[in-house]
């Protein structure tokens, strides 16, 4: 009994010995059995926590590299002449005059238009100036002189002579609607290449007393002092505008700035670079608004362009016409505002004739003028 016993302990020695052994001899030879086992006995890792999608980034960065390089800054200097006052004492004596000078500067900003080297600004940026340097993006200065000027629009053509030249691309400004995102780049304060966002808040503004011709486009995008001149662009980089003016600034009113449309741009452009000055028809009529109640009192359905005033001599008054009259249409149209009528008869060229519908008395007549061509200013 014991002995069996003892071999059957024997056995079992053996076999645990034997079973260590050949396991010991396969993991010496196969080690990634040993990996494989404990990577299908490892417990599962957790299920990763679901993704949130990261927003789309908005930016206008593409739209301003293409438009920035194209836009300058502009400095310019007159010499000034002041009267100075006289002393107390000299105010009980024989007083000569005096006067000293002074080099009164300014700053604002433009857009080269073509790769000549003619850029677009303000006329009232350039107004009286004795000198007139610009600054390119890139840092290059160069003196400016004025090809022309059109006051009539605040607009004025400068040229530089430097080669090459970034260019600006021009949009369309008739296919702005509100709401559309705009940039204004310009010369704010100094502060050279500044960019500011908004939206075209309405387009087509006129009688806002800025200019004789408006055709304004409003946006709220800041325009500050030294921006005037600048760029206005579309969300593509493509000039629509030539940011002119901002309204109560003084009075704490913000948001409420104004731009000369890309579209009038490029007529009086074609014409300073053509002529010297924008040639524009004129037959010599002041006209005015013509109030509801004044519309009331005279029978009219809704009120029109009545003619405030005549030149001596002028066209106008040749043709027949006079102060009081109530224009009706003009080759067929009738006009919205003053503004849309001096507008109409601007865009006749000189020596052609113009049609004119009118209310006189209750009796409605029609002449004929001859277009003259419309005084420009100093």
């Amino acid at each position: 009994m014991l002995n069996r016993l003892g071999r059957g302990l024997i056995f079992i020695a053996g076999s645990v010995v034997g079973g260590l052994a050949l396991a010991f001899l396969i993991v010496a030879l196969r080690p990634e059995l040993l990996q494989r086992e404990g990577r299908a006995r490892a417990p599962s890792p957790p299920p990763a926590a679901p993704t949130v999608a990261a927003p789309p980034r908005v930016t206008y960065a593409e739209a301003v590299q293409r438009a920035a390089p194209a836009v300058v800054n502009v400095y310019t200097a007159r010499l000034v002449t002041e009267r100075i006052a006289p002393s107390l004492g000299e105010l009980f004596g024989d007083y000569m005059p005096r006067y000293r000078q002074r080099i009164e500067r300014s700053l604002g900003s433009g857009v080269i238009v073509d790769d000549t080297g003619h850029i677009v600004t303000n006329q009232h940026v350039i107004a009286n100036a004795d000198s007139i340097r610009v600054q390119l993006a890139d840092g290059r200065v160069a003196d400016a002189r004025i090809v022309g000027r059109d006051p009539d629009t605040d607009l004025a053509v400068l040229k530089i002579d430097l080669l090459p030249l970034p260019v600006a691309v021009l949009g369309r400004s008739d296919e702005l609607k509100v709401g559309d995102v705009v940039l204004a780049i310009g010369n704010p304060v100094g502060l050279s290449q500044t960019v500011t966002h908004g939206i075209v808040s309405a387009v087509s503004r006129q009688q806002l007393g800025i200019a004789p011709l408006e055709d304004f486009i409003q946006t709220d995008a800041p325009i500050n002092f030294g921006n005037s001149g600048g760029a206005l662009v579309d969300a593509s980089g493509a000039l629509v505008g030539i940011n002119t003016a901002i309204v109560a600034k003084n009075i704490g009113v913000e948001g409420i700035g104004f731009a000369i449309p890309v579209n009038m741009v490029r007529g009086v452009l074609s014409e300073i670079i053509a002529h010297g000055r924008v040639i524009r028809g004129w037959i010599g009529i002041v006209p005015e608004d013509l109030s509801d109640e004044r519309a009331q009192q005279l029978g009219l359905a809704q009120p029109g362009v009545l003619i405030d005033n005549l030149y001596v001599g002028s066209p106008a008054q040749q043709a027949g016409l006079q102060p009081g009259d109530l224009l009706l249409a003009i080759d067929g149209v009738a006009p919205h505002t003053a503004q849309d009528a001096l507008g109409r008869i601007a865009s006749h060229k000189p020596g052609s004739t113009v049609r004119l519908k009118g209310l006189r008395g209750g009796r409605i007549f029609e002449v004929q003028a001859q277009v003259g061509e419309r005084p420009h200013g100093p």
